[in-house]
């Protein structure tokens, strides 16, 4: 169980702060960026939840827990010494594809690209799908300058299609969502 004793270190105040092992780097590190929009999409999931019931709030509290792991496995460098319980595996993955496939079979069959929208159950996953691309981003971009966990970025990226067939099924399993008309505003009147 982890203890926190003090929240303000003062440790943060002249624009650095500490990894996992002890190094201190700049807050714009790539590797704190990429850090800190998996916790804002750890935030994004948390508000998503509260318009959520029975095995999809199960899920997302599931993942809320993963997206703490996962956010550990990049403030710790591939060469530390590290508990390596916090590394991201591909049991992760494989849960996130079965999720994926059992929200998808009671899907209706999409006709068009999908409009973020519909419910507000529905709203929350769209706007925490697009958090988890922009994260996933966010840890390609940091594997492009350091050594990482290849998985956080396979992770993020179910994750983003999990968050996506999820708040389909919160539009009445797909029968409500809005869909995209191509050129749709140059047609109207």
């Amino acid at each position: 169980m982890v203890r926190l004793t003090s929240i303000t270190t003062k440790g943060g105040d002249g624009g650095q702060t500490s990894l996992a092992d002890g190094t201190r780097v700049a807050k714009f590190d790539p590797r704190i960026v990429a850090q800190g929009s998996v916790d804002e999409l750890n935030a994004s999931v948390g508000v998503a939840l509260l318009h959520l019931a029975g095995e999809e709030k199960n899920v997302l509290t599931r993942i809320q827990n993963d997206l703490f792991d996962l956010g550990a496995d990049i403030t710790i460098p591939e060469t530390a010494k590290a508990d390596t319980s916090l590394r991201v595996t591909q049991k992760m993955i494989d849960l996130l594809e079965a999720d994926i496939e059992q929200v998808n079979q009671t899907l209706e069959p999409l006709s068009s690209f999908v409009l973020p929208g519909g419910t507000p159950s529905s709203a929350h996953l769209h706007v925490a799908r697009t958090i988890a691309r922009r994260a996933e981003r966010d840890v390609w971009a940091l594997a492009d300058a350091t050594a990482i966990n290849a998985l956080i970025g396979t992770y993020l990226n179910r994750l983003s299609d999990l968050l996506f067939v999820m708040g389909r099924a919160a539009n009445d399993g797909g029968k409500a969502d809005v869909l995209w008309v191509p050129g749709g505003s140059r047609q109207a009147g």
